[in-house]
C-alpha cells in the first residue's frame, strides 16, 4: 500500500506544532540564543569595538583587525577636509558618502523588488564570513541608508562589499536572467528593468527628504540645492537597470581598510 500523502512526524513535532503557546516560546527562544551567539562576542573581540580601552583613539579612529587605526576622516568623507570636494569628484577610499542621485534611485528600485529580503548588507566579524565577503561592516557605513538594509537572511549571497567585484555588463546579465549567469541561482529575473526609465520626480523628492532626517542626514553641503535640481538631468534617459547597477557597484568601496587586498567571490 503506497503511503503517498501520509504526514509522517513524531509525537514531540506533533504537540509542539498544536500547541500554539508551546510552539511561540520555543520559537522565542532559539532566536534569542541564536542572537545571544552572535552579539555576545562583539563585546569582547578587541577588532570589533571601535577604541575599546584604548586611551590613543578617543572615538576619532577606527581600529581594523590587524589592529592599526584607521582615523575617521578616512572613514567619513568630508568636502571641506578632502582633496575632493564634489560627488562628481569623490573617489573609493575617500570615506563613507552619500548616495550619487543615479545610486538613490537604484536603492528604492532595489528596495521596492523586495532584494532586501533575499540579500543582507551586513558582514558579521566572523573568519568565514571575512573569507568570503571582505572587512566586517562597521556602523558608518550605512549611515546614510533610510532605512538600513542590514538583514539577516541570506538565500542570495551577502552584498554589502559587491562594489567593483563584477562588471557592469555581468551585473546586467546576471539581473536580466540569473540563471545564464549563476546557473544554480533562483533569483527572479528583472528584465523589465531595462524597460523602466528612473522616475525623477520621485527621485528630486527623495533627495529633498534625505536632507531632513532626524538623524543622519545628508549635509546640504553636499545635496545643495544646485545637486537636486540637477538629479533629474543627471538621471535623464537612465533606466531603472542602470540605477540597480549603479546602486551595487557603490557598496563597500567607500572605506579602504586594507590595502591590496582581493576578496574571494
Amino acid at each position: 500500500m503506497s503511503d503517498h500523502g501520509q504526514i509522517h512526524s513524531t509525537k514531540l513535532q506533533d504537540l509542539i506544532e498544536r500547541k500554539t503557546l508551546l510552539m511561540f516560546i520555543i520559537t522565542a527562544l532559539t532566536v534569542a540564543v541564536g542572537g545571544i551567539v552572535e552579539i555576545v562576542p562583539l563585546f569582547y573581540l578587541p577588532n570589533t569595538a571601535m577604541c575599546q580601552n584604548d586611551p590613543t583613539c578617543n572615538g576619532t579612529s577606527h581600529k581594523d583587525l590587524q589592529g592599526n587605526h584607521i582615523p575617521m576622516d578616512k572613514i567619513i568623507w568630508n568636502p571641506e577636509t578632502s582633496a575632493h570636494k564634489t560627488l562628481d569628484t569623490w573617489v573609493p577610499g575617500d570615506g563613507v558618502r552619500p548616495y550619487k542621485p543615479l545610486e538613490l534611485a537604484g536603492r528604492y528600485v532595489y528596495i521596492r523588488e523586495g532584494c532586501f529580503l533575499c540579500h543582507s548588507q551586513m558582514i558579521r566579524p566572523f573568519r568565514d564570513e571575512k573569507d568570503r565577503y571582505g572587512h566586517y561592516s562597521i556602523a558608518e557605513e550605512s549611515m546614510y541608508d533610510h532605512t538600513y538594509q542590514w538583514g539577516s537572511k541570506r538565500t542570495g549571497p551577502d552584498i554589502a562589499r559587491v562594489g567593483g567585484k563584477y562588471s557592469d555588463e555581468w551585473h546586467r546579465k546576471h539581473l536580466k536572467y540569473p540563471r545564464d549567469v549563476v546557473p544554480e541561482s533562483v533569483m527572479p529575473n528583472f528584465f523589465f528593468l531595462e524597460k523602466n526609465p528612473v522616475d525623477q520626480v520621485k527621485l528630486t523628492k527623495t533627495m529633498e527628504v534625505m536632507t531632513q532626517m532626524p538623524f543622519n542626514p545628508v549635509p546640504k553641503t553636499i545635496y545643495t540645492d544646485a545637486v537636486i535640481a540637477g538629479a533629474a538631468k543627471e538621471v535623464e534617459g537612465k533606466t531603472e537597470m542602470d540605477a540597480v547597477i549603479a546602486f551595487l557597484q557603490s557598496l563597500g568601496n567607500h572605506v579602504k581598510f586594507e590595502e591590496g587586498v582581493n576578496y574571494r567571490d
